[in-house]
Formats: C-alpha cells, structure tokens, sequence
C-alpha cells in the first residue's frame, strides 16, 4: 500500500510539473510579441511626435501672439497680475494663449488614451500580450534590451522611408 501511495504521488508531482511547464511556455514571450509591443512604442512615439509639432505651430503660426517670443513672456507671466499688466497682456493674447496652454494640457491625456487603444486592440497588440511582455521586460533586462533594439531599429527603418 505505501509503495501505490509512493508511486501515486511521484506520478502526481511529474503530472504537476508538466502542467506547470505547459503553462509557462504560454507565458513565453515570442518574437511575434515583442515585435507587435515594439510596434505599439513606435506608433505612440509619432503620435507624441505628431502632436508635438502640432503644438509647436499653433504657438508659431498664432496671428495674436505672433511667435515664439510673444508666447514665452506670456507664459512666463501667466497668472501673476503684476507681470502680465508689465507685459500689456491683451484679452485677445489671454484667450489665445488659454487655448494653446489648455491643447497643451490635453496632450499627455489623449497620449495615454491613444495607447491605450492600441493595446485593447487584438489585431495591433491585446491587453494579454501587452501585460505578458511588460511583465517579462521587468523581470528580464535582456530582454528589455532586445525591445529597445527592435523599436530603434523600427524608428530607423520608418525615418528612411519618409
């Protein structure tokens, strides 16, 4: 009798170890992923980069603040009565300015939610994907190398081609 029991729990313990094994390999980060997680990086970082410029022209192009200059003494004086009244801020320049600072704002918003739409999407990445590769990135520093090679590379294939 403690032979079967003897045998039983070495042939559950070997059972248990397949299972366990079968299980991380779906936990095994494969190229695939990391290229669909790298390809995530690379579209949120034109996006950042599409907005930025975005930015940049509603600041250059403004006819009330008329450029850079005009912009950074009004936001240096943002808020402080004194400072804008020494700078004659004007109620065009105010409304102006208030419609870039609150598109600024908005920026780091529409970001996340951006990205965040990429990752629900099964087709770009999945929510499974993102959180088995985020998860193996920290705990792998090769890893994270090999990502941050993938998405440098992906930059530079994209930059060439514009």
């Amino acid at each position: 009798m403690k032979k079967i029991w003897m045998f039983l729990a070495l042939f559950g313990g070997m059972s248990l170890a397949a299972f366990a094994q079968e299980a991380g390999d779906q936990n095994e980060v494969s190229g695939e992923d990391l290229k669909k997680f790298a390809s995530v990086e690379v579209m949120t970082a034109e996006f950042v980069e599409k907005k930025t410029e975005e930015l940049k022209n509603m600041i250059l192009n403004n006819e009330v603040i008329d450029g850079g200059a005009r912009y950074n003494e009004i936001k240096a004086a943002w808020g402080d009565a004194a400072k804008e009244e020494a700078i004659k801020l004007t109620d065009e320049e105010r409304a102006a300015y208030k419609a870039i600072k609150d598109f600024q704002d908005s920026l780091q918003q529409s970001v996340v939610e951006y990205k965040t739409e990429l990752i629900k999407d099964d087709e770009v990445l999945g929510v499974s994907i993102y959180n088995k590769v985020n998860s193996a990135i920290k705990e792998d520093p090769s890893l994270k190398e090999k990502l941050d090679q993938l998405i440098l590379e992906m930059k530079e294939k994209k930059s060439g081609e514009d």
